[in-house]
């Protein structure tokens, strides 16, 4: 009986070792069309993956920020303004956690897009960068073309995996993890502190990705 119950326990144990090593795969969300290639002489069908198109905008150091800037990064999206009385201040103290976690990263960033550009200058972001105590250049707070802000925003209008009904991902308070490829692999509260620690475990995931890796 003894001998039965170790076998039991070293095969409960072999096989939690198994799932704890398994990795984790976050989805890539987006439209997604199917594109037939040739590979070694023989047709073979590969998917090509709604991106985040260019853009271009000023942080709050007068800096020109575009999608060229961020190649080679992982980076979470947001949009606030810095007048927001309610849900502005907790989202950005939660993305505070964030910011600390991987402030001494080199290929990550987080982009804070005002939606107010009239009233949001760039020595106010500046000012508002201050007083959250953020420094550096690991978390931009950036301003542009209105027009411009919300064409954006639609390119975070994506549906979930798997789902034929377009889902509206970007909505108050949401942050957008974006990987190398400018690909679109999460959506989180910003105001719910467990789903900002969500994506602190995720954007360590995708960190160990080696397609990342491949990627800089």
């Amino acid at each position: 009986m003894r001998k039965i119950l170790i076998v039991a326990a070293f095969i409960l144990l072999c096989g939690a070792c198994k799932f704890n090593g398994e990795k984790k795969n976050l989805p890539i969300y987006g439209n997604r069309q199917p594109v037939a290639k040739t590979v070694n002489g023989k047709m073979v069908t590969d998917t090509i993956y709604q991106t985040i198109p260019a853009f271009k905008f000023v942080n709050q150091y007068g800096d020109s920020i575009s999608n060229k800037t961020l190649d080679g990064n992982i980076y979470v999206a947001d949009f606030f303004f810095t007048t927001c009385p309610s849900i502005c201040p907790v989202m950005h103290r939660n993305m505070l956690d964030v910011y600390n976690t991987f402030k001494n990263t080199a290929d990550f960033k987080i982009i804070s897009h005002t939606i107010d550009p009239q009233h949001d200058s760039v020595p106010i972001l500046k000012k508002y960068a201050d007083k959250l105590g953020v420094t550096g250049n690991t978390w931009w707070f950036v301003q542009g073309k209105k027009e411009d802000i919300y064409k954006l925003s639609e390119s975070y209008l994506v549906r979930k995996p798997q789902e034929d009904v377009k889902q509206l991902f970007i909505h108050d308070g949401s942050f957008l993890l974006i990987d190398k490829q400018k690909r679109v692999r999460g959506a989180y509260d910003g105001t719910d502190p467990k789903q900002v620690s969500q994506l602190i475990a995720d954007i360590k995931t995708l960190q160990a990705d080696p397609e990342q890796v491949a990627k800089k």
